[in-house]
């Protein structure tokens, strides 16, 4: 399945197909997955790092040498490395939690897989995202890469996306919908 061109759509999809343009041709899809992997976990993490990324306030030579420092400290590829660098001059380092989903997308798509969004309330452990897995890989019938998300929001319970397909157990959910059904 190629979605490449639906990704292109987006001005993050553009710069994730060329990321993703570059790792396959130099064989560095997985190093760059893993560096891209990390950043999303220290953007979820650091208040400060997501707003380096964000601020209109910080001009674009200052994010490129704090988000070049960040990158070096972190150990990310150099590929990776120059990409960040390459956000910041053009001044899209906001979109990059975008280009790291839009990149991972593809790196499944290459890989034969498919992508589940899986948004839960709290943090799930390595068990329950392998359960995960396999029940999607069994009623999928396909290798299933998870894109895991928290939103506190949701209360409990977790909300599956697959493509177009929206599986939502989630508490929040559920209270709504007993809410609207109680108004009658």
């Amino acid at each position: 399945m190629d979605n490449s061109s639906g990704i292109q759509a987006s001005l993050a999809g553009r710069y994730a197909l060329a990321l993703f343009e570059l790792a396959r041709d130099e064989k560095k899809i997985e190093a760059v997955g893993q560096s891209l992997a990390g950043l999303k976990q220290a953007l979820a993490e650091s208040n400060e790092l997501a707003e380096l990324t964000t601020s209109p306030l910080i001009g674009r030579e200052d994010k490129a040498r704090a988000i070049g420092a960040v990158a070096e400290q972190m150990g990310l590829d150099p590929l990776t490395r120059n990409f960040l660098g390459v956000l910041a001059q053009n001044g899209r380092l906001s979109k990059l939690g975008q280009v790291i989903r839009a990149f991972n997308l593809l790196a499944a798509s290459h890989r034969g897989e498919i992508t589940a969004e899986v948004t839960s309330a709290r943090p799930l452990d390595d068990d329950q995202v392998a359960q995960i897995k396999q029940h999607l890989r069994t009623r999928m019938g396909r290798d299933i890469a998870v894109d895991l998300n928290v939103d506190p929001t949701i209360l409990g319970g977790m909300v599956v996306k697959i493509g177009s397909q929206m599986i939502d157990s989630s508490i929040r959910t559920k209270l709504n919908t007993l809410a609207h059904a109680m108004k009658g």
